[in-house]
């Protein structure tokens, strides 16, 4: 059978269901983009019709689409070739005009790949395209400042259940599907907003069912998916190995996820030469997944869950019995009380990474210890100036970075002064914010052929130029407000 989805895809704007606002800015944006000649960010939760949407207005105009995703293609070279390419020039064939609309979907993984160039790659065809682009994010915020500025946004909203049920019931009667009315209604609830698994969720109950019924719909739920605590108590109670992995299959939860639900919970129940064993089959479960990691091959999922399920289970050496108080990982917790440093570090690495063509690896791990150790407390103020002019910081990040309060005059002023230091350089060309560091070096008959090769070094000669502080002035009572404050890249170093 058809995958429904495409089936019904909308083939026209007007077809789009829910998002009545983002879809007449969108059309707006399009049928005015000669005189603004932006790209635009269509942003949303996954389902929403942001795509289906990018295909119904090229189908509207008349423009043949160029589509890129960034899962599957994401070095520069291949942005570049493809994408650029689309978006200089349009062809005598193509459209109104020549008009042709570039599509770079799932435009904020772009974000990840920062050793590859593909963020930097699109951030300069957006800039210089002669043709239309449509980027598509689920993650508005993941994509870098720099793209998300130069570009309009609309954003998508979850669909409601008054707009999900009548696309299901228009669907139904298409496919000659008999139903209740509440069925249709169950389907949209549990769906959260996503148009495009109500549709996904219609289909299979409709190929098991010759009529829709609310009861079916419930079931269907039920069988589907397994709670976490009934699947822990047959992992590590009951089950035998066989039984244990099938039982995974019914839990809605990503081995990543499973794999920390169980390594915490097992040791409630295990113990001795049965926890070592169990510990073991989770630590190659472990290694299985840090493979589908480094080289986003998702078949070595079925590795990583064969160990921690039927690992587990064989591991068991007695019977248990009686009732056992799960709960959810300690981990999760530990990352909820970090995510927001865990954030903040990882814009800072972003933004220096893709500065110096640098992997957010070498970034976290190779230069930001470096600026926080010369930039500590704002003491070598020109320093911390620059640093935050180059990489774009707000007061927020130069506070993780120095250890400084991020409501303090002192790095108020500094961001203030880093905003002009950015306007003058907009000003003086195109060297950047850099260009007196450089001046002086040159003065200085300094060799400037491994100019940007090392990051690092950039921000380096900025504070050869300032006074170091010395350990009189780097005590003094000035700095007493920040003695109690350490850097937010402590616990990440």
């Amino acid at each position: 059978m058809a995958d429904w989805t495409e089936t019904y895809r909308p083939s026209t704007l007007a077809e789009v269901r829910g998002n009545d606002k983002a879809r007449d800015a969108f059309r707006e944006w399009a049928t005015s983009w000669e005189n603004h000649r932006e790209a635009v960010i269509l942003h949303g939760s996954p389902g929403v019709g942001k795509t289906s949407a990018a295909h119904a207005l090229a189908n509207d105009l008349g423009w043949p689409t160029i589509e890129l995703n960034a899962s599957d293609q994401r070095k520069a070279d291949i942005v570049e070739r493809i994408a650029g390419e689309a978006a200089k020039s349009g062809t005598l064939s193509g459209g109104t005009a020549g008009r042709r609309l570039v599509i770079l979907d799932e435009a904020d993984n772009f974000h990840g790949n920062v050793d590859y160039g593909g963020s930097r790659a699109v951030t300069d065809i957006i800039k210089s395209a002669n043709q239309p682009v449509v980027l598509i994010a689920n993650e508005f915020y993941d994509m870098s400042n720099t793209l998300r500025n130069s570009c309009e946004t609309i954003e998508f909203r979850d669909v409601s259940k008054r707009s999900i049920v009548p696309v299901l019931r228009d669907i139904c009667r298409q496919e000659g599907i008999e139903f209740e009315a509440e069925a249709l209604e169950a389907i949209a609830e549990s769906t959260d907003g996503d148009l495009r698994s109500a549709v996904n969720d219609l289909q299979a109950i409709a190929e098991r069912e010759d009529r829709l019924t609310a009861e079916a719909v419930v079931t269907g739920e039920r069988d589907r998916t397994k709670g976490i605590f009934d699947f822990l108590d047959e992992v590590i109670k009951t089950a035998g190995a066989q039984e244990a992995l099938y039982a995974s299959y019914d839990v809605d939860e990503t081995p990543d996820d499973l794999i920390n639900w169980i390594e915490d919970n097992v040791p409630k129940d295990f113990e001795g030469a049965e926890l070592a064993d169990a510990y073991s089959a989770l630590a190659r479960a472990d290694r299985w997944l840090g493979r589908v990691r480094a080289t986003q091959n998702y078949s070595y999922w079925r590795y990583a869950g064969d160990n921690m399920t039927a690992g587990v289970a064989a591991a068991r050496r007695k019977p248990k019995g009686g009732w056992t108080r799960y709960g959810p990982p300690s981990y999760w917790r530990k990352l909820g009380s970090s995510r927001g440093a865990r954030d903040r570090r990882d814009y800072v690495a972003r933004q220096i990474a893709e500065s110096g063509g640098l992997s957010m690896s070498s970034a976290r791990r190779e230069v930001l210890p470096y600026l926080a150790a010369m930039t500590h407390h704002c003491k070598n103020r020109e320093l911390t100036v620059t640093m935050t002019a180059r990489y774009e910081l707000d007061a927020d990040h130069v506070s993780f970075i120095t250890g400084s309060g991020k409501d303090t005059n002192k790095v108020q002023d500094i961001v203030a002064d880093a905003a002009q230091l950015r306007e003058e350089a907009a000003v003086a060309g195109s060297d950047g914010a850099f260009e007196g560091a450089r001046r002086s070096n040159e003065e200085g008959g300094k060799d400037e052929e491994s100019e940007g090769n090392n990051e690092l070094e950039a921000v380096a000669r900025e504070a050869e130029r300032s006074e170091p502080p010395t350990e009189e002035n780097a005590n003094d009572g000035t700095e007493a407000a920040d003695d109690d404050s350490q850097s937010g890249l402590a616990d990440f170093m």
